[in-house]
């Protein structure tokens, strides 16, 4: 097994997690199930984070561009100016992600993701987990999702996603609901099916650049309203195209690019002795 890219672990235990009401309302073949059930039900020995979690996790590294774990990144330097939006609790994540700073955290459906109550460019990266598949217009909340990021903004989340399939809406199927099966509440309430193509409906929702990473049987989702490296602005008065690129990068307000900077610049201090 990979290590977790929460806590570094490599020890990784087995349970079942889907029902057979779920498995049938669903429509899974056995097969499907299995990896259903390895996707929400492995986790690790260490951290408690199922396959789908560390997945986000993953991504999450991914984006902020560090090389270690999750739980090394929040403690870092480089995390501390990161303006993080954590919509409904995103698995065994929310512990580590609520040491960040700049967290900020929303529960659906008291924060209607249809509708947040958050202004223009508010955000550097949303997480959700588990959570689209539950509102009952989610291109909506996709849309509202990238109003609320800043242009180099990241969406990292996690939908079920069964491999084979396409996305379908429930409207008109029988009622079927994820959580506690013996109390079925109404925001457990599954209204999208996910497939194979749940990368298109992100790109139709205004994102420009979506891209699918793989943890075992677990996949996540990581979306940016442009391309992940600005092109930069070069000055028609800086002839050499390294220094047009740096005076343009310590002029960015763009996290994405001041970000890795102020860690170089931490690094070298330390280096020079705290000068």
């Amino acid at each position: 097994m990979p290590v977790c890219a929460v806590c570094g672990n490599r020890s990784y235990r087995d349970r079942v997690v889907i029902w057979d009401a779920l498995a049938e309302g669903w429509g899974l073949t056995p097969e499907e199930r299995a990896i259903v059930d390895r996707q929400q039900g492995s986790y690790c020995t260490a951290c408690g984070g199922n396959l789908r979690s560390i997945a986000l996790a993953k991504v999450i590294l991914v984006e902020c561009g560090w090389d270690g774990t999750l739980q090394d990144f929040v403690a870092s330097e480089q995390a501390r100016s990161l303006r993080l939006l954590e919509l409904n609790e995103a698995g065994t994540l929310s512990p580590t992600l609520r040491a960040l700073p700049g967290h900020v955290f929303g529960a659906y459906p008291e924060v209607d993701m249809r509708a947040m109550p958050f202004g223009d460019g508010s955000f550097d990266m949303i997480v959700h987990s588990d959570t689209l598949e539950h509102v009952p217009d989610p291109a909506r909340a996709l849309r509202e999702c990238a109003r609320v990021l800043t242009p180099e903004g990241a969406l990292c989340f996690t939908v079920p996603v069964v491999p084979g399939r396409m996305s379908v809406s429930r409207t008109g199927l029988p009622a079927l609901y994820h959580g506690d099966p013996d109390h079925p509440a109404e925001d457990f309430r599954v209204h999208t099916d996910y497939g194979a193509d749940v990368w298109h409906l992100v790109h139709e929702a205004g994102f420009e650049s979506v891209t699918l990473i793989r943890f075992d049987d677990a996949l996540a989702i990581t979306a940016s309203r442009r391309a992940h490296r600005p092109p930069a602005t070069r000055a028609t008065h800086l002839p050499d195209p390294a220094v047009a690129e740096l005076a343009a990068v310590l002029g960015s307000r763009s996290w994405r690019m001041t970000q890795p900077l102020r860690a170089a610049l931490t690094a070298a201090r330390r280096m020079l002795g705290g000068r």
